[in-house]
């Protein structure tokens, strides 16, 4: 088990933080003494938390490690993949320190404008513009915790980045402590962010319920019962049961969302992921939003490293050798629906997340009368079938890619996420659920897919929704995660048993099958444990701050943070 940040400190350092950042990459001049001087100036300092610091998070982490690990992905020759598809990564393994170094720059970044906010605003900034910048700001504080919370297990609390600064040895935190952080961060923000967001691609505050479905999600399995309180933690990870407190505070935030919020399934999946519709589209409840044409930070590079060739994506296109898993495959193509009774071939999502042979996209082609067809435009890859979400196409289909930037957004949170924790919560810890509106809201999805509808949810059920509807959108892994709180050694065989680093193509017949050969866990993975649920610890972030070493005995000390009065009530959220 690991709990980890990188405290680089030239990114923790207020220069680079505050006033450097803005004044190199903004067309705005930021001093703490002048130019927090109108509401609109308030409004513009946040803008960079919406793409620049989260730049190598979105880069390679977002996938490898939210699909990678959870086996949606094989990409046997990437090291910033398969050291965590392999269950083989240690404190050196490249993307551990790029990752969490992406993470505290957005906690960094978003203390800094919650306290020049609150220390500098001069007369003219109304009171509101202050409370939603700081609102604003304290969302993405709060998505940067809960990633760090899931994916290490604890983390580093601090509200003041110059005082981190100055003293940076200090201990982790408890993953409880963190996980309710990150809870107030985005309460706060669901309480004081406005209605409707005040521009294309900004979160209004049922953005933040959206989220808060998901972190209640996750705090139902670390807690016993009631809200926490520091005393109430949940030391056994095999019992089987969530905290029913947070289970219903997941479906009222979710219901929320969806019967208050302005979003809407979009109505065609294929709509999702096209040139034209992606970003900020009215399923979108918060994505990053990065810059058609950029270079720099501001820049979509997430598409280059999925993308397989360059007739598909503009310039580098280095996603020839990462493919759809095999069991993914499977999911899509044959998964054996217990509550149906019958064999389903999800086909709608299938063709728009994975390419794979024959297969017709008329999209990606700059010729109307010549469509691209996936292994027969060009041949299709060696091992299995390739990703197609986020592969838009070259600068002369889609007018916005340029080299290194395909120009769509990432996204964070879709309003199907929202369904599926709805129908999550409201299934709780029964082993199946009737509830009407859960119902109707996965059938919905389905629908959309072209798949029967059902008349029951399992948590498998659920499971394998979430699955095939966000794949590949950085999801997977946190889903199996949070089960991990309270079904550990389930999720630990669900890995074991899982068809990793897979080829499972057949160039002569064009069919994707295992071969007679393959045995699991498949070529160099490790067999799982209960400690592989998080991440070690970067050996660099050892070296800073040596309270994150672990003792002989292997474990790391964590202490409880102080907390204040909670700032607002179930009163005012629900």
């Amino acid at each position: 088990m690991g709990c980890g940040m990188a405290v680089a400190l030239a990114a923790l350092s207020l220069s680079s933080c505050a006033n450097d950042f803005l004044e190199q990459k903004n067309s705005y001049q930021l001093s703490q003494s002048n130019f927090f001087s109108s509401d609109d100036a308030v409004s513009q300092a946040v803008i960079p938390l919406y793409s620049y610091v989260w730049y190598d998070f979105n880069d390679k982490f977002y996938y490898g490690m939210g699909d990678g690990r959870a086996n949606n992905i094989t990409a046997q020759y990437s090291d910033y993949i398969y050291p965590y598809t392999n269950f083989t990564e240690t404190g050196l393994s490249t993307g551990l320190s790029e990752a969490w170094a992406a993470l505290y720059s957005v906690v960094a970044q978003s203390n800094n404008s919650i306290n020049n906010i609150s220390n500098f605003a001069s007369d003219e900034v109304s009171e509101t513009a202050k409370i939603q910048g700081i609102a604003e700001a304290r969302f993405m504080r709060g998505l940067a915790y809960w990633y760090i919370a899931s994916l290490w297990g604890c983390g580093i609390i601090y509200d003041n980045t110059q005082a981190l600064v100055n003293n940076y040895v200090v201990p982790a935190n408890r993953q409880s402590d963190v996980m309710e952080f990150a809870i107030r961060d985005m309460e706060y923000a669901a309480v004081h962010l406005p209605n409707s967001s005040p521009a294309s691609g900004r979160v209004n505050r049922y953005s933040a319920y959206g989220m808060l479905s998901r972190f209640y999600l996750s705090m139902a399995g670390l807690t016993t019962e009631g809200r926490y309180d520091g005393n109430n933690i949940a030391t056994d990870r095999t019992r089987k049961t969530r905290n029913d407190y947070y289970l219903d505070a997941a479906r009222k935030a979710a219901a929320k969302v969806i019967n208050e919020g302005p979003f809407k399934l979009m109505d065609n999946y294929a709509d999702l992921f096209a040139a034209a519709t992606q970003n900020n589209n009215e399923e979108s409840i918060f994505q990053l939003q990065f810059q058609a044409g950029a270079t720099n930070g501001l820049a979509q590079s997430m598409t280059r490293f999925l993308a397989w060739s360059t007739q598909v994506n503009q310039g580098n296109s280095w996603g020839g050798s990462t493919y759809c898993s095999y069991d993914l495959w499977e999911e899509f193509k044959e998964y054996n629906d217990a509550t149906l009774g019958e064999t389903v071939d999800d086909a709608i999502r299938r063709h728009y997340s994975v390419a794979s042979y024959g297969e017709s996209y008329p999209e990606l082609s700059s010729d109307p009368e010549k469509p691209y067809i996936y292994g027969e435009s060009e041949n299709a890859g060696s091992q299995g079938a390739n990703i197609k979400k986020y592969v838009i196409g070259t600068n002369a289909v889609n007018g916005i890619a340029v080299n290194n930037n395909s120009g769509i957004n990432t996204y964070m949170m879709r309003l199907a996420e929202v369904y599926l924790n709805y129908a999550e919560a409201a299934l709780g810890n029964n082993e199946s659920t009737t509830d009407a509106t859960a119902l109707q809201l996965v059938n919905a999805l389905r629908t959309r897919a072209g798949v029967a509808k059902k008349n029951r949810l399992t948590f498998e059920d659920i499971r394998h929704e979430f699955r095939v509807e966000t794949a590949f959108e950085g999801l997977y892994w946190f889903f199996l995660v949070r089960r991990g709180y309270y079904e550990q050694q389930e999720v630990v065989n669900y890995v074991n048993n899982q068809h990793r680093n897979a080829s499972y193509y057949e160039t002569s017949t064009h069919t994707y099958k295992l071969p007679d050969t393959y045995a699991a866990p498949g070529p160099s993975v490790a067999v799982a444990t209960a400690a592989n649920l998080t991440l070690p610890i970067a050996d660099t972030d050892q070296t800073k701050n040596p309270m994150l070493k672990s003792g002989a005995d292997g474990v790391l000390q964590t202490v409880a943070y102080e907390f204040g009065e909670r700032e607002v009530t179930d009163a005012e959220l629900f």
